[in-house]
């Protein structure tokens, strides 16, 4: 491609960001939007954590997903699940509690730090949690949330047993038996998986081996870190030429080419990564990574299915700023990523204050992974 081309291609990428208005977004007025890896404002803090003290403590509506072996399973989320019965759904659920957590250790004097606490002691008590421990021991729930709200309680325990705070401290030990539980399922699972899923939505393996990693070692577990980056580079060490064109689909939230890309970085060493990648997205150097380029627009925020493209923005800039900084400084790929995920970001927070439960009740965390560049230097 020549030079021209790939520069004005360059500066579509910037302008994508600008035309893409999200229907039912509403972004603060007079307020710029905030980068990855800068410090949010006061009151962006307090939106993000409002939206989840809100949703963890709201039952309904609610999508269980839990098997039923007979007239006993009849129950209501709270009675199955007494600490994340709230957000729509368990693994919603888990990750609000995550990002209060996350937006609590970072910014401390919060002014809603007290709310945030009141919440968490609330719903993170020993009793509850040794329930929800209780819930996968039954053999019919053993894969309930397999891996993605797994991987997303790995990093609540992540996050409260590397933050040195009694409050922390005493979460985490109330989390004990069911991190104990989500652990031993993970590594009886992944031996067993003989392919790795790729798809745009939950079950998508390379978001969960990620987060899984990163647990492991946050916590010092050497035994699941060596399981998970080798089923890594047994499911993708040789992929090559990664379809762009294919993505995405109608109701993605994961770009599974990039969350295969973000998660080898943790498994190979620099030089061995960046010949992957080149591999893998092999135009990337010239700019060239087809759709994977252009931010989503959601056609309706009001449907539970079609929003998911608007996490599908945030991911996508989360997993780009991750390669990105595998990358040397020089490295002509950065510059591509780093404009893809300025014009991702800017979509991607548009959608976060729709209004619209759909899109609200968990949005506001992937906004937080990415903000707070979880999973990039921890």
């Amino acid at each position: 491609m020549p030079v021209e081309v790939r520069w004005i291609a360059s500066l579509a990428v910037a302008a994508i960001a600008v035309l893409v208005l999200p229907l039912g977004a509403q972004p603060d007025a007079g307020e710029a939007l905030p980068k990855p890896g800068d410090r949010l404002r006061p009151e962006r803090v307090v939106r993000f954590a409002r939206l989840a003290l809100a949703n963890i403590a709201r039952e309904y509506p609610n999508k269980p997903s839990n098997v039923m072996v007979g007239p006993e399973s009849v129950r209501s989320p709270r009675e199955m699940h007494p600490a994340f019965y709230g957000c729509f759904d368990w693994h919603s659920s888990v990750h609000g509690h995550w990002m209060l957590v996350r937006l609590l250790r970072l910014y401390p004097d919060t002014a809603v730090r007290d709310e945030i606490v009141e919440a968490l002691d609330a719903n993170l008590t020993a009793e509850n949690l040794s329930r929800e421990a209780d819930y996968f021991a039954q053999k019919h729930n053993r894969s309930f949330e397999r891996p993605y709200g797994w991987a997303w309680l790995l990093q609540l325990a992540a996050e409260l047993r590397t933050w040195d705070d009694p409050r922390a401290r005493r979460w985490a030990a109330h989390l004990v038996p069911l991190e104990r539980r989500i652990v031993g399922l993970a590594k009886a699972y992944l031996p067993r998986l003989t392919w790795p899923i790729r798809t745009g939505e939950h079950p998508d393996t390379g978001f969960a081996l990620a987060l899984m990693i990163d647990y492991g070692r946050a916590v010092g577990d050497d035994e699941l870190v060596d399981v998970a980056r080798a089923r890594a580079r047994r499911y993708y060490a040789d992929d090559v030429d990664y379809p762009t064109r294919y993505e995405p689909s109608g109701q993605d939230f994961f770009s599974s080419g990039l969350n295969e890309a973000d998660l080898m970085r943790r498994v190979l060493d620099a030089p061995a990564y960046g010949a992957w990648l080149d591999r893998f997205f092999p135009g990337l150097a010239r700019g060239e990574f087809g759709n994977l380029a252009r931010p989503a627009a959601v056609s309706d925020v009001t449907d539970g299915k079609l929003v998911h493209l608007a996490g599908l923005n945030l991911n996508r800039a989360w997993t780009m700023r991750g390669i990105a900084s595998a990358l040397a400084p020089d490295d002509p790929r950065r510059a591509h990523l780093e404009r893809a995920v300025a014009a991702h970001t800017r979509v991607g927070l548009g959608y976060v204050f729709s209004g619209h439960y759909e899109g609200e009740h968990w949005l506001a965390s992937f906004a937080v992974y990415l903000l707070t560049d979880r999973g990039i230097g921890e």
